[in-house]
């Protein structure tokens, strides 16, 4: 197991750069965001030649692209602007089979207006996966969704329902346990049920803040939690790593900086350090 990073953070600056930061600190890989008019993946036009660069990048520096990441809303209302975002996954797709990558990380979309997210489960992500699935599978890659709790898979009842109607094995997990903390949903025995649909993870953290929560309850919008670097909240990452670790996971831990309390590079290396006490010393 590995940490390594999702480069969000860096948009607007070119891939060379995070990639020699990450080299310098000792990451083990990139989560790289893929999107039109990205400066890291540029979806628009990608060429074999953009993906021989990259590829000759990451050797240079000794870093592994551990999923392409093409966060949309694959179920948006607007037929055109759905069939806009779904061709987003399409081509990340593409992208990862000339990066030689095997994850394309994105979202379950979000509920449809008018209907609930387990209705928009049953109703519209069983016609908008199996398509990107099926041309997934035909190029060797893995769809991971991130369960981010505003999307359709907020809870684990959501996360059944959905691998219940569409269960292609390449259909699968960012697993991200700081959407599941604050919830109160249990993120250890989550890992042991869905050990198999694990295909990526993201390590962040949640800060719940008990004063704040005790004032206003647990139903009030926000305010009395928030998003942190590992090692900073509440997540039991002992708990979790080992958890992972026995279900046959061993791939990356790909921070997600989202604290507003550090800097971007800090975040990183705090984060990185706090994880890696978990590592055993010559162990992969």
């Amino acid at each position: 197991m590995y940490v390594g990073i999702l480069t969000a953070p860096f948009h607007g600056e070119p891939l060379e750069h995070v990639a020699a930061f990450a080299a310098e600190y000792g990451f083990g890989g990139l989560e790289v965001v893929a999107a039109p008019g990205s400066s890291h993946v540029n979806l628009d036009n990608f060429t074999q030649e953009d993906a021989a660069r990259i590829r000759d990048l990451m050797e240079r520096r000794a870093l592994t692209i551990t999923s392409l990441a093409a966060y949309t809303n694959n179920t948006h209302p607007d037929p055109d602007t759905r069939k806009a975002n779904n061709e987003v996954v399409r081509k990340a797709i593409d992208a990862a089979v000339l990066l030689n990558v095997d994850v394309v990380c994105t979202l379950a979309g979000h509920p449809v207006p008018g209907k609930s997210k387990m209705q928009t489960i049953e109703e519209e992500c069983t016609q908008v996966f199996p398509p990107l699935l099926e041309y997934a599978e035909r190029k060797g890659v893995r769809i991971a969704l991130e369960n981010w709790y505003a999307t359709n898979i907020q809870h684990l009842g959501h996360w059944d329902r959905l691998f219940q109607l569409v269960p292609h094995e390449n259909f699968g997990l960012n697993f991200d346990p700081s959407h599941l903390l604050w919830q109160d949903i249990d993120y250890i025995n989550a890992v042991h049920y869905f050990a198999a649909r694990i295909f990526h993870t993201h390590a962040k953290d949640t800060e719940v803040k008990e004063h704040r929560k005790s004032w206003v309850g647990n139903q009030d919008g926000g305010g009395w939690w928030r998003y942190v670097i590992p090692g900073l909240g509440g997540v039991r990452w002992g708990e979790y790593i080992s958890a992972l670790r026995s279900n046959g996971y061993n791939g990356v831990l790909s921070i997600e900086h989202e604290d507003g309390a550090v800097g971007r590079e800090e975040g990183f290396l705090i984060g990185k350090k706090y994880l890696e006490q978990y590592f055993i010393p010559g162990v992969v």
